[in-house]
């Protein structure tokens, strides 16, 4: 929805913004200004600031300028230590929405909005448990292969280190063979240099935006989605007037899609800036893809078991979205 638009719809039903403006801290686990992640979380500030005629400012820091560890944005975030976030690194947080994570389980952007859709009532009970709304959140494109080796298939992994953001990637890693390790972003391109690993799992228009050049292949097998979740502290969103609340979630949301087509566009270019300046590319196929996922397909089940009840609930929901 426009601003224009929202203010006029606010207008015409006769309902007034909130009598006292609410400044608002905001954070993203982000460092660099220039990503899409980071200008939509920007044009959200300016925009809500413009939609409600300054009842709600929202001012936007950037990864690590703030004392805040990227795994405890969520928590952060429900402390009240800031108000409003984009925070990729989630799921120790709020364990349960790695069910979208799950290697092999969701193949494409018509697949995401299935699966997201069947978790979305179970997402925003885990993160209100945190003390926090999920406003929206925006996705990478998939997860793919990008090394220090030469790949021409899954199991030219094995005997290697890749680093890895989650668990179920761990477990993608080690089913072929190779030795998943735990990384912070700032810490990749100092291990590749040294060897600690050998590769990472990543977007072209993700961490291979900064690591290229120290990744010379990159074999587009497509492992799984990575995603941010926009999320704000329950209790300053309650004291927002009904309006403001309504322009901050639909502007959330138009950001949240714009923000995923902007990755999605920025893939394709960064694809080819990388083949440019030598990075080898080498293409999967469906016969693989398929192989490979009916061989992931009982992690899933076991990874709900293990994790218990709920975590069985939610992955036959999302499956059955996905007629899997």
């Amino acid at each position: 929805m426009k601003l224009k638009t929202i203010a006029l719809a606010f207008c015409i039903a006769g309902i007034s913004w909130s009598a006292q403006a609410q400044d608002w801290t905001g954070y993203t686990y982000s460092s660099v200004s220039t990503t899409a992640a980071v200008k939509g979380m920007q044009r959200i500030s300016e925009r809500v600031n413009q939609a409600t005629g300054g009842q709600l400012k929202i001012k936007v820091h950037l990864g690590k300028t703030l004392q805040i560890k990227s795994s405890d944005i969520t928590q952060s975030v429900g402390d009240g230590v800031v108000d409003f976030a984009a925070d990729y690194f989630f799921s120790g947080s709020v364990p349960i929405a790695r069910v979208l994570n799950l290697p092999m389980l969701i193949e494409n952007d018509a697949e995401w909005a299935k699966a997201y859709a069947a978790m979305k009532p179970t997402l925003d009970a885990a993160f209100a448990k945190q003390g926090v709304i999920v406003l929206g959140g925006y996705r990478y494109p998939k997860q793919i292969i990008f090394t220090t080796f030469p790949m021409n298939k899954v199991s030219d992994l094995s005997g290697h280190k890749i680093r890895v953001t989650s668990p179920e990637q761990g477990q993608f890693i080690k089913t072929f063979g190779g030795a998943p390790i735990t990384l912070s972003g700032s810490e990749v391109p100092t291990s590749l240099e040294r060897g600690v690993i050998e590769g990472v799992l990543t977007a072209s228009a993700g961490g291979a935006k900064k690591w290229h050049e120290f990744l010379p292949y990159n074999y587009r097998f497509p492992v799984n989605y990575g995603n941010s979740m926009i999320i704000a502290n329950a209790d300053a969103f309650a004291k927002l007037s009904v309006p403001v609340q309504k322009a901050l979630s639909d502007l959330v949301a138009e950001e949240g899609e714009k923000i995923s087509a902007e990755f999605s566009q920025d893939e394709g270019v960064q694809m080819s800036k990388q083949a440019a300046k030598g990075m080898k590319i080498t293409e999967t196929n469906a016969a693989e893809i398929k192989a490979v996922t009916e061989k992931l397909k009982p992690y899933w089940d076991s990874w709900a078991k293990e994790n218990g009840p709920e975590y069985v609930a939610a992955l036959q929901k999302v499956r059955a979205a996905l007629g899997k």
